[in-house]
């Protein structure tokens, strides 16, 4: 039976040890997580399935660690479908789809791009809460640089200032540096992608995860030195992780209380 090449080279990972090394398969994954649906690709052999299932599982775990969330609480209150090797886009390592609420992995390529996907079905799904006025395809990154947001929840002003730290300088007024570079990335490529609000704060956020000192993923997070984008330096990942933690840490006690 051949295996996938990238799934079966290893992808190296440091943290607790949620399975005990046990096997999981995805039906597992999606109610561990809370995932609304769960969908593997039938070009996904069975030993692929095997592979895939305990390092998606891990990988989602560790994420889960990481923000201090409930487990459950990954699958955004059981909005968020989870596609591996199917539904895709041609060319694309991974890919939300805000339309159908849908974080698709691809088979041979989708490892290392979860933490920046996820927190695109995140940046989704909690427009809500910030904008109750915004359209349901929109993303809540992109609207906090057109509208004032509702600050009334006190979970809110945390995420308004991870955003203020994402996007903006020390005095809060103008562009930062990381968004500046990116601008002129695009200018240069003639594009409108890496400058886009949801794109620079997806970055931004794997780059936080990549960062943290006791749980490292290479299925979560990997490749950001190599990949030809532009990250936030090292100084504003700190800044922007300190004011991350916060936000999530807290979202998670008031989850965890139930």
């Amino acid at each position: 039976m051949r295996v996938s090449k990238r799934l079966s080279a290893g992808f190296s990972r440091h943290g607790p040890n949620y399975r005990f090394d046990d096997q999981v398969d995805f039906d597992e994954i999606r109610d561990t997580f809370g995932f609304r649906t769960m969908v593997v690709g039938n070009w996904v052999n069975k030993q692929e399935r095997l592979l895939a299932a305990n390092l998606i599982y891990d990988a989602l775990a560790d994420l889960a660690q990481i923000l201090q969330l409930p487990p459950e609480a990954i699958g955004l209150r059981k909005k968020l479908n989870f596609a591996f090797g199917h539904g895709g886009q041609k060319g694309v390592q991974a890919h939300y789809n805000a339309h159908s609420q849908t974080l698709a992995l691809a088979k041979n390529a989708g490892g290392g791009a979860l933490a920046h996907e996820w927190f695109h079905a995140f940046d989704h799904h909690i427009c809500q809460h910030m904008f109750p006025q915004r359209q349901s395809m929109q993303f809540c990154s992109a609207l906090w640089l057109k509208q004032t947001p509702d600050l009334s929840h006190q979970l809110n002003r945390y995420l308004d200032q991870f955003f203020h730290h994402i996007f903006l300088d020390i005095d809060g007024k103008n562009p930062n540096d990381y968004v500046n570079q990116s601008i002129k990335f695009d200018k240069a490529m003639q594009q409108m992608y890496m400058s886009m609000p949801e794109e620079l704060a997806a970055r931004c956020f794997e780059k936080c995860i990549s960062t943290h000192t006791r749980i490292t993923n290479t299925f979560l997070v990997s490749g950001l030195n190599d990949s030809g984008l532009i990250y936030p330096s090292d100084t504003h990942t700190l800044q922007c992780t300190e004011m991350m933690q916060l936000y999530f840490n807290q979202l998670g006690a008031l989850l965890h209380r139930g």
